[in-house]
């Protein structure tokens, strides 16, 4: 059951606690289960990433995305069918070697990713330039076998989200996609979610495995961590060569395809949610995406209350969810909960209400109550409707504000770093060769080069590392 009492720390004084508090209190999951880095989803999250899933989901197949169920098993040859990749996800892997007692000729992976799968696929049904562009998506759990320490939704050893994967004639074609993917993450994250991120194209060593250039949204948390949200990746042609993906141009011509894929995690999205827009009550989140719009709180449980909850309920259920909290918890309970809970609206509901015909409403996103006649209730519900969300957003976007700071010094920026800022800083190069100069901002402030923005940046004096003349204007932070 949810602790009325409420959360016991304050996010800006111990943001690991404060995060670890409210999983458990507002019930977004249960972490019992008996299999390490495993979780119990709970109504609370499940009901808000489903509507989370039907945004992105919409705004997929707005774009041309077709939706496909693929199986959960991925045969073991068709991973080695590209090295790269196979290397950089086989010490991930999950495998299924027996069939009941009978041990299985070839082991099957659980899904890290899908890509093998889809694209033996895409063999069969690509035939000519006539079926290109093909634009997939599937909504699906993965599973990789994460050795660092687990965290809820951030992360886990099971992870709930939707990947693209899309076969073009061209590689133009085929980065415009990219870019495409870059828009979907601005539409959804930021406009719909009110989640501020900066994109950044990863390092020529922190592409995913089989990618030639890899793109990421970086969220940033109180504590100046930043959480890696949607990537997409332009696809080496190994992999359409590997499976052999051609297609007959226009003058009857056998070519390969260029491959992308993008992956929004909901579950992981969904951590970020909780993190930016959550404050010291609880849980807040954007109108579209809240399990429920409108908790009616009776005072009392006199029927006359009752009956008039669920004459409201009645009239709002048209265009908002509602919840009657006819539990036998005392006021202050309920209110505790509901704000615990982030239901962007509360109506308090007493005999002085039906008196006056005034009702007291609580909003979440400015946190101060209202009052509004009953018969002016659906328009003024309608305009908090129309501003929730673009009030959470407002806020949520200073969260970068003098958060990126530069540095010249390897030492000012262990400084920096550990004070939770993003630090900017000139360097040597983000191909292959850069990776050593890396490596050692790593060793000295624990931390990593994210990437360069994808507007150009000017650069400016020498590499923070070796003191060659810097190429390039890189971000460096620490992450999940």
């Amino acid at each position: 059951m949810v602790d009325i009492k409420g959360l016991t720390v304050k996010k800006n004084e111990n943001f690991s606690e404060w995060f670890t508090e409210i999983v458990q209190k507002a019930e977004l999951a249960d972490l019992r289960f008996n299999v390490k880095g495993f979780l119990v989803f709970q109504p609370s999250s499940v009901l808000v990433m489903e509507k989370m899933y039907s945004l992105m989901e919409k705004n997929l197949q707005k774009k041309g995305h077709k939706p496909y169920w693929f199986p959960t098993v991925i045969p073991e040859s068709n991973f080695k069918k590209e090295a790269s990749h196979v290397k950089g996800f086989t010490p991930n892997v999950f495998w299924v070697t027996h069939g009941g007692d009978k041990e299985l000729e070839e082991r099957l992976a659980l899904r890290p990713t899908s890509e093998t799968a889809f694209y033996q696929m895409f063999a069969l049904w690509i035939r000519s330039y006539k079926d290109l562009p093909f634009k997939t998506y599937q909504r699906a759990q993965v599973f990789r076998y994460e050795t660092k320490a687990t965290r809820p939704f951030l992360r886990s050893r099971e992870f709930h989200w939707i990947e693209t994967h899309c076969a073009f004639a061209t590689q133009e074609d085929a980065l415009k996609q990219v870019h495409e993917d870059m828009k979907t993450t601005k539409e959804v994250l930021h406009d719909n979610f009110g989640l501020p991120f900066l994109f950044f194209e990863r390092p020529a060593w922190d592409v995913f495995p089989g990618a030639s250039r890899t793109f990421a949204a970086d969220v940033l948390n109180p504590d100046g961590k930043v959480i890696q949200q949607p990537s997409t990746h332009m696809i080496k042609q190994d992999f359409a060569k590997a499976f052999d993906i051609k297609y007959k141009d226009k003058d009857g011509i056998d070519k390969y395809v260029y491959t992308t894929c993008y992956g929004p995690s909901i579950s992981r999205i969904f951590a970020s949610v909780v993190i930016v827009h959550g404050d010291d009550k609880g849980l807040r989140f954007p109108w579209d995406i809240a399990s429920h719009h409108v908790a009616i709180v009776p005072i009392g449980n006199d029927e006359k209350l009752i009956t008039k909850a669920r004459e409201l309920e009645e009239k709002l259920s048209s265009f908002c969810d509602v919840v009657i909290d006819t539990s036998d918890k005392s006021p202050g309970e309920k209110f505790n909960l509901w704000e615990l809970k982030g239901v962007p609206i509360r109506i308090d509901l007493g005999e002085k209400e039906l008196d006056s015909k005034k009702l007291s409403l609580f909003r979440r996103d400015l946190n101060k109550r209202e009052s509004v006649s009953e018969k002016d209730l659906i328009k003024h519900i309608l305009n908090i409707k129309s501003e929730f969300t673009a009030n959470l957003i407002k806020e949520s976007d200073k969260v970068f504000t003098n958060k990126i700071v530069d540095s010249r010094t390897l030492d000012s920026m262990k400084k920096l770093i550990e004070s939770g800022n993003i630090v900017r800083c000139g360097f040597c190069s983000v191909a292959f060769d850069g990776k050593k100069c890396a490596e050692v901002i790593g060793e000295k402030t624990g931390a990593e080069v994210r990437g360069t923005k994808l507007e150009k940046e000017i650069a400016t004096g020498n590499c923070i590392v070796c003191s060659k003349p810097a190429k390039c204007v890189v971000y460096v932070a620490k992450s999940y």
